[in-house]
């Protein structure tokens, strides 16, 4: 059972994780939370003020969270212990401090440190939901994340290796055994030489999957303040549903397409396993929830969801060099390679290859590269939107139906095929909601009409 931030942002989120815990625990739950909402953020600026030379002005910039750390604490735990606790966030405060000296005297020594740092959101929210467990009568332990997850040296956004399945059952099985409760931060692991890496942005899914997948579990759920995996995003289409039942592959393509409620690595583990993942809200936890297996039946209407992502850049690369040539592709790649530099969509032409990136941190170095090759365009401000669900690729009429929807709006990168699941396309970011609550009315609102007319 993993827990996201929002859903252990304050008191009344600590008390409402204890509850579903609580009525879990004869099935042997394991617990996986991550660091209270914002401390992840506010730890990465306080490393930022130390890379600049201000190691007080780091640390005293994270009073105010880890006040709100003692503060549950003082609701949720009695005396003994929550004054036990706050003894714990004063020890964190106080190696954190050592840690901003550090960085704020050799800037060199960042990425480890700052790994090191960051992982303190996930060490005090793992030890304060297993005292706030205790205290409901739960025989709940603290379990190092570190101790479990085993990755390589990538700080930032370590890569988790084969030992991992040896060690999280080796640290969690005997625990179990004894009848605990073993409750572990997300996000964190550690290399070979001991030392603390973090998984990514969103790394506590992948926590939780990687720990399912080691033990075996019935069942991975991701608990998180939504209620499942929606046909839309809500923030865009606010009467949005949540979708009963997804394939891996949907789900997935998804996560990786902007469904923020899943984070994209999640899914690998338990299709290694066929274990299935849940996605529930924490805030509610009779409300609807989305069950994620190996195989689900297309729908009615075929589509399941409208996912989106905004914030693209593409780049397009004409060059008559790639006219019956070989191995222009493999040097293009390259070049996003050595930049480390992610390719979301491809498209190509007999002349040209367009592209999309989520992450244009690179692309002012990128582009003297990419011009060895042919003329370089790019173009910022973009929205990659997919139309995502079973059978999409045998179901006659579907791109029809979907871009007669928005013939006014101008679609460019158009990708149908490559998955069996996903039909996805480019338009301008100014028109993407307008996009999006079209699409999801001829897909989900006007199917409902019919049904229930009938």
């Amino acid at each position: 059972m993993k827990f996201g931030g929002t859903s252990v942002e304050n008191a009344g989120a600590f008390r409402n994780v204890a509850a579903i815990v609580k009525s879990a625990v004869h099935s042997q739950p394991v617990i996986v939370v991550s660091a209270i909402a914002g401390f992840t953020n506010s730890l990465l600026k306080s490393v930022e003020k130390a890379i600049a030379g201000d190691a007080k002005g780091a640390t005293r910039s994270l009073d105010s969270d880890l006040a709100r750390y003692n503060a549950i604490a003082k609701e949720l735990l009695n005396t003994e212990g929550a004054a036990t606790f706050e003894q714990t966030v004063g020890a964190a405060r106080t190696e954190i401090r050592q840690l901003h000296k550090i960085i704020a005297a050799h800037p060199v020594t960042s990425p480890p440190l700052q790994d090191e740092i960051v992982a303190f959101g996930e060490h005090l929210s793992s030890q304060l939901l297993a005292a706030v467990l205790r205290e409901i009568g739960l025989a709940a332990r603290y379990a190092d994340a570190r101790r479990c997850i085993r990755t390589n040296e990538e700080y930032g956004n370590a890569a988790p290796q084969a030992a991992t399945n040896e060690a999280a059952r080796a640290e969690v099985l005997p625990l179990l055994q004894s009848a605990k409760i073993p409750v572990l931060g997300g996000f964190i692991g550690s290399s070979d030489k001991g030392v603390t890496t973090t998984l990514g942005r969103g790394g506590s899914d992948y926590t939780a999957a990687l720990v399912g997948a080691a033990l075996d579990a019935r069942e991975i759920q991701i608990w998180t303040d939504v209620s499942g995996v929606l046909t839309a995003d809500p923030r865009v289409v606010p009467n949005a549903k949540t979708i009963p039942v997804l394939s891996y592959q949907e789900a997935a393509e998804l996560a990786y397409f902007g469904a923020k409620v899943l984070h994209p690595k999640t899914i690998q583990p338990a299709i290694d396993k066929n274990i299935p993942v849940r996605v529930c809200n924490s805030r509610e936890p009779k409300a609807a929830s989305t069950l994620i297996v190996s195989e689900s039946e297309s729908t009615p209407q075929t589509v399941k969801a409208i996912a989106h992502k905004s914030g693209i850049t593409t780049v397009q690369i004409t060059s008559a060099r790639m006219l019956g040539a070989y191995g222009f592709l493999r040097a293009l790649f390259e070049i996003f390679d050595r930049h480390h530099t992610a390719v979301d969509v491809v498209t190509t032409s007999e002349v040209s290859v367009s592209l999309s990136i989520d992450d244009a941190g690179a692309l002012s170095r990128l582009i003297p590269d990419l011009e060895q090759l042919g003329t370089v365009d790019t173009e910022e401000g973009r929205t990659i939107i997919s139309v995502i669900g079973e059978g999409l690729r045998s179901t006659p009429g579907i791109a029809s139906r979907v871009f007669s929807v928005i013939n006014d709006i101008n679609v460019s990168m158009i990708s149908v095929g490559a998955s069996s699941v996903n039909l996805t396309f480019m338009v301008d970011e100014a028109r993407a909601e307008e996009a999006i609550k079209r699409l999801h009315r001829v897909c989900f609102e006007e199917e409902l009409e019919r049904a229930s007319s009938k």
